[in-house]
């Protein structure tokens, strides 16, 4: 029997000034359960409701990601990060006005808000503060949370352009925001800021180390 589809739309939008009236209706599609792509610093990311279980299972599903493995989410500022954390360390704040907006994701201990689906059971929570516009509009419109892994399948090569997300997933997300060809690379740095000093879970652009002295 086949897999039932969805309309997939491919909307093209200003990488640097993302139009606000399309920004708002994709924020609604994702305040509604649905799934956006968007251009992120290195890849294409795949945004959901953070807070909504239902949501969170069909990234899972749609990536054929292990249940395990957790989601890292954008965030527009440190007070949508209190919605998230059980508690946010001193170091962890002093990380965040040195990085953000920026390529370092603090993974911090969940608060009862957080889905277990989100953290892979884990209990921890990974949040970032994108510095592309596309993705800080994206969250500022959805106003929650967003999920933020990859849009490609698990074990799929990362996805650079918009045209490489719908190879991925046409018919199984809502919408793709074709914000131009990305510049790949490293993804974040993944800092567990539930020790200190921070343990470095992902090397990427930011460096942690020299950041805390």
């Amino acid at each position: 029997m086949s897999r039932p589809t969805i309309s997939t739309r491919v909307v093209n939008v200003d990488a640097q000034r993302p139009d606000q009236a399309l920004m708002r209706a994709a924020g609604a599609l994702v305040e509604a359960g649905g799934l956006v792509a968007f251009p992120t610093e290195s890849f294409y990311g795949l945004g959901a409701d953070a807070l909504d279980p239902v949501a969170i299972a069909r990234v899972f599903e749609v990536k054929g990601r292990p249940d395990d493995k957790p989601l890292l989410v954008l965030v527009d500022g440190i007070d949508m990060v209190t919605e998230l954390a059980a508690a946010i360390p001193d170091g962890a704040r002093a990380l965040m006005a040195r990085h953000w907006p920026g390529a370092l994701t603090l993974v911090l201990r969940a608060s009862a808000r957080v889905p277990a689906g989100l953290t892979g059971g884990g209990g921890t929570v990974g949040v970032r503060l994108p510095g592309h516009a596309v993705a800080r509009a994206l969250v500022a419109a959805a106003a929650r949370p967003i999920t933020a892994p990859s849009a490609n399948p698990s074990g799929a090569p990362a996805p650079r352009t918009a045209v490489d997300v719908r190879g991925y997933f046409d018919g199984r997300v809502e919408l793709i925001l074709d914000g131009g060809t990305t510049t790949g690379g490293a993804g974040s740095t993944v800092a567990d800021c539930t020790v200190w000093p921070p343990r470095i879970l992902r090397q990427g652009p930011v460096i942690v180390e020299a950041a805390c002295g």
